[in-house]
């Protein structure tokens, strides 16, 4: 067996891989390795997306649907430390925002990412609210923001779901693979290069 028929059979639906190493049609604007978050604080060691493959695999799937109609994903989040989540816990104990690290959440098991949508000159689309705002006007389904935003929010929300992942109803960039539930939550950090 030589070295990339090795590689090939240590990695399986469940293992975690840099989304950089299986496609380059996504930007990223990673948060949380940056101040710019409701943290206020870089919490991250670096800005890398790792997920687990079958993420991967849909996230690729749902991109390649994006990029059809003149789109592309833009990342904030991505597998998160279960360490992570105790300091997001600490400031924001609400699970309607943040998941409680008793239990974990999706991002802690490599099944959620926190996205947008550009269009082909960059620009982000008008999605109603900012990244991490924690208020009422960033569900799904609230009534009071223009038709332009809530074209936009199904927009993402449709094919993200024809993609294997559910939406968070109070975050409209919030994405789960549905089959990810089941999956161990993880505190494995990445080595920054």
């Amino acid at each position: 067996m030589n070295k990339d028929q090795a590689k090939e059979t240590s990695v399986n639906d469940s293992t975690f891989v840099n989304l950089k190493q299986y496609s380059q049609d996504f930007e990223y604007d990673m948060k949380y390795a940056t101040e710019d978050n409701f943290l206020k604080a870089k919490v991250y060691d670096c800005a890398e997306c790792f997920l687990r493959l079958k993420t991967v695999n849909a996230l690729i799937d749902a991109n390649k649907k994006f990029l059809e109609k003149g789109y592309k994903i833009k990342i904030f989040d991505c597998y998160r430390p279960l360490d992570i989540q105790k300091k997001m816990w600490k400031i924001v104990s609400n699970p309607k925002y943040v998941a409680d690290p008793a239990k974990g959440s999706i991002h802690n098991r490599g099944g959620a990412v926190d996205i947008t949508l550009i269009d082909s000159l960059g620009k982000e689309l008008d999605m109603g609210t900012p990244f991490d705002f924690f208020g009422i006007e960033a569900s799904h389904n609230y009534p009071n923001v223009s038709d332009n935003v809530k074209q936009n929010r199904i927009l993402l929300k449709t094919i993200m779901t024809s993609s294997g992942f559910n939406s968070f109803d109070s975050e409209w960039w919030h994405y789960n693979l549905k089959t990810a539930l089941n999956d161990a939550v993880s505190n494995a950090k990445w080595d920054c290069k």
